[in-house]
């Protein structure tokens, strides 16, 4: 007969393994149960078979320097490069270098967390008159397409008390600096892996929970896979699904009923939280066309030391390379509006669109670029029935929400996600890992 176990954690991301591996070292018998085929969650990497190189489909940046993830990757010796390379715009119809965030900067930090809370967009329209300045327009709307890209915010909806909590949070990390790791995220799964197997953590994939039964010491979680049902019984669950799942209709794929449901307190946050929306497609042509293209106004200077390309495109308004890896791999990203366009279209209909802006951006023939395409990846998370979109953010009036969502309940029921990080790094993978540590810390303590 099977062991009940100790506590089991329903989601196998970044915030559920973290807290697994915790809660196992500690001598607790744990059980995941994940949805998907594969751990990860919303890390998710590919390796390109030509290129050899990992290919993300979700997280694909470091964010500064989080120990969360640092400390595991640097004490295996595994390389981590910064990113590097010449950002360019787009902008009325031609290339140019560009100073992107000095400006976003200046207006951002115009931010008052003291003041009433208010949207981003009423922030920007409130606090400058762009009509009679052409520079804080250009300001103002590189400042809108910053949040919103970066963030995967809607501007009207994104909480300007959230974005200041944000940017403390990564001033104490460096988190205007981004790194990759050899092997993309992987390397940090395979790491949980390893822990995992050693603190003997049972893992249980292609298993969907569809309810949780509780009250106060007992739980019962109802579970399906593939046409056979099943029932877990244990005296703590650890929810560490993503907020998109958490706000999901009970009679949505994915979704989770609790009986009795959650505290009015929880409910509530999860009405002041967001989740983002993003798109994004990764191609691998024959060769780095752009190391080629000159810049309009200096024919001497070229794209091949292009790290980002910025621009006002309604389908990917941003791009990047694999600098400084000089590989032929560059990676549209469509944010919020942009991603909501995309959002459950066809596949061909994704990789035109980004050939398409591709080729507006850079002048180039699309017939052009399209016989040079080789490979194209992508992964629609909207339409992913485990995830319902890329990461959270807070709205207006949010502050405070985080703390109710990641409170436990009756020492039964505790919650971890990038979407209860309670430090102002909600949306990253160091966060979702620093959540489920803090949630193993209090079922432990339950213990005691």
């Amino acid at each position: 007969m099977a062991k009940t176990p100790d506590v089991i954690v329903i989601g196998a991301g970044a915030a559920g393994l973290a807290a697994a591996a915790e809660l196992a070292r500690a001598g607790l018998f744990v059980t995941i149960l994940e949805a998907r085929d594969r751990i990860g969650a919303r890390m998710f990497t590919q390796r390109d078979p030509v290129c050899q190189a990992p290919i993300e489909l979700g997280a694909e940046f470091i964010h500064g320097l989080p120990p969360e993830i640092w400390e595991p990757l640097q004490a295996r010796d595994i390389r981590i490069t910064a990113v590097t390379g010449e950002p360019w715009c787009f902008r009325q119809g031609r290339l140019c270098g560009c100073d992107f965030f000095s400006q976003v900067d200046d207006i951002l930090e115009q931010m008052d967390a003291n003041a009433p809370d208010e949207s981003f967009l009423h922030f920007l329209k409130r606090g400058c008159d762009p009509e009679s300045n052409p520079k804080k327009r250009t300001a103002s709307e590189r400042a809108l397409a910053y949040v919103s890209g970066f963030n995967a915010a809607d501007p009207d909806r994104v909480g300007v008390h959230w974005l200041v909590q944000g940017m403390r949070a990564e001033e104490q990390i460096e988190g205007d600096r981004a790194f990759r790791s050899k092997n993309g995220y992987e390397d940090l799964l395979e790491i949980f892996r390893q822990q995992l197997a050693q603190a003997g953590v049972c893992i249980q994939t292609d298993t969907v929970v569809d309810a949780v039964r509780w009250m106060k010491g007992h739980t019962e979680v109802s579970t399906r896979k593939a046409r056979e049902s099943s029932k877990f019984k244990t005296g703590r669950v650890l929810v560490a699904v993503p907020l998109g799942v958490l706000q999901a209709a009970t009679e949505d794929e994915g979704a989770v009923q609790f009986t009795p449901s959650l505290p009015r307190e929880k409910l509530e946050a999860l009405k002041k939280l967001e989740m983002g929306k993003v798109m994004r497609v990764t191609f691998r042509f024959r060769h780095r066309f752009w190391d080629t293209i000159s810049a309009p106004n200096d024919k001497r200077t070229t794209l091949s030391g292009m790290s980002f390309l910025f621009s006002d495109d309604d389908w990917y308004p941003t791009w990047w390379t694999t600098m400084p890896e000089k590989l032929p791999i560059i990676t549209g990203w469509a944010p919020f509006r942009c991603a909501e366009r995309l959002s459950g279209k066809s596949r061909s209909f994704v990789i035109d669109r980004g050939l398409q802006t591709l080729a507006a951006l850079l002048g180039v023939g699309l017939d052009e670029l399209t016989q040079w395409l080789d490979a194209a990846y992508f992964h629609d998370w909207q339409s992913d029935p485990f995830s319902r979109g890329a990461y959270s953010y807070g709205g207006v009036g949010a502050d405070g929400a985080q703390q109710a969502l990641a409170s436990p309940v009756e020492n039964t029921l505790f919650f971890a996600g990038e979407a209860t990080d309670t430090t102002g790094h909600n949306g990253t993978v160091h966060g979702a890992i620093a959540s489920g540590r803090r949630a193993a810390k209090e079922i432990l303590h339950g213990f005691h």
